[in-house]
């Protein structure tokens, strides 16, 4: 700025000075020392008078918004922090203006900066997880190809090893669909009365030859009780006890126990899945629902999944307005709980 508090205040102080001078001069027979003593002393009180207020309520006030601009050119906006003013208002009332553009501007960078991490990360991790069945059944592909097809025994076993890596491959397409669906919105749930306790049993079912090939006893609690109407997306509620079943099997070990437990709570059932497994260490418990994370990255992929089971289960059952909540001790298994709205007939 090249006009500043001292610079304006020495203008003003010197017009006031020659002002009052002139008048003086009017005044007959006035002392000659008066004439030249009170133009230096209004001068002098006028200079730092005028110097002090406007420093103190303008200068000082409109640096500190010149400051916050060059910041905001430099992109530097992280530093830029609410300040006690005590200049006029107005000024005051702009500077806060400029920190509220920045903090929201510098909140949306971040968020810019953290979805394209995120965004990073999960190409990555898409790549490595379509690269590992697909460079498998390409591998059997060739083995036949290169001449091994001419062996029926070793054929047969080759064609079923690409089979299953291509059912792999197109489980993981499937989920990372749905989960594409969930997160854009695009997915309608189509809520309806559905009986919570034939849905468990028909998980049960589903997976009992699993659960019997480790021991493992699949039960379910819920008071007696073998009709439990809630409103749920039934497809999407069947495929929540898919994952969160198959996973309590997966990770628990040998002989051990799934159980499903149902409590009404007034309008609400508490829904939860407790197995007697191996545990999740504390540090991993608030990372678990993101896509293709694994707790045990060797051991997750020698039991199989698309790594996509538990971010599917977040989004379902927060599309029924309800929140997944997992509490776990190292040894002593994993309990994942949720809520759903009961039905109330009419």
């Amino acid at each position: 700025m090249l006009l500043n508090s001292k610079g304006l205040a020495l203008v003003l102080a010197a017009s006031i000075a020659v002002i009052i001078t002139g008048s003086l001069l009017l005044v007959p027979d006035l002392p000659s020392f008066v004439l030249w003593l009170v133009p230096i002393i209004c001068f002098g009180t006028g200079y730092i008078l005028i110097n002090v207020v406007l420093e103190f309520l303008f200068f000082k006030e409109l640096r500190n918004i010149y400051d916050m601009f060059g910041k905001i050119r430099n992109n530097d906006l992280a530093t830029i922090k609410p300040k006690r003013t005590y200049g006029h208002s107005s000024l005051n009332q702009i500077q806060q203006e400029i920190y509220s553009y920045a903090h929201v501007k510098q909140s949306e960078i971040e968020e810019l900066k953290q979805m394209a991490k995120f965004r990073r990360q999960f190409l990555a991790d898409v790549s490595h997880e379509l690269k590992t069945p697909i460079f498998a059944a390409q591998g059997f592909v060739h083995t036949l190809l290169d001449g091994a097809i001419d062996d029926k025994s070793i054929r047969m076993k080759f064609l079923k090893k690409a089979a299953k890596n291509l059912d792999g491959l197109d489980a993981l397409v499937q989920d990372l669909l749905t989960v594409s669906h969930m997160e854009a919105g695009d997915i309608t749930m189509h809520m309806e009365p559905t009986n919570i306790c034939e849905v468990v049993d028909e998980i049960f079912d589903q997976l009992e030859e699993r659960a019997a090939k480790k021991g493992i006893t699949l039960k379910l609690e819920s008071g007696g009780q073998d009709k439990i109407l809630v409103l749920a997306d039934n497809q999407r509620i069947h495929q929540v006890f898919v994952n969160l079943v198959s996973n309590a099997i997966k990770y628990s070990d040998e002989n051990g126990q799934v159980v499903v437990t149902l409590e009404p709570t007034g309008k609400k059932l508490d829904i939860t899945v407790k197995d007697s497994g191996i545990g999740i260490p504390a540090e991993h418990l608030n990372r678990i629902f993101e896509r293709f994370y694994r707790v045990d990255k060797s051991r997750s992929k020698a039991q199989g999944g698309t790594g996509l089971g538990l971010s599917i289960v977040k989004h379902i059952v927060e599309a029924h307005m309800s929140e997944v909540k997992v509490v776990s001790h190292i040894g002593e298994g994993s309990s994942f709980s949720f809520e759903l709205e009961r039905y109330q007939s009419q």
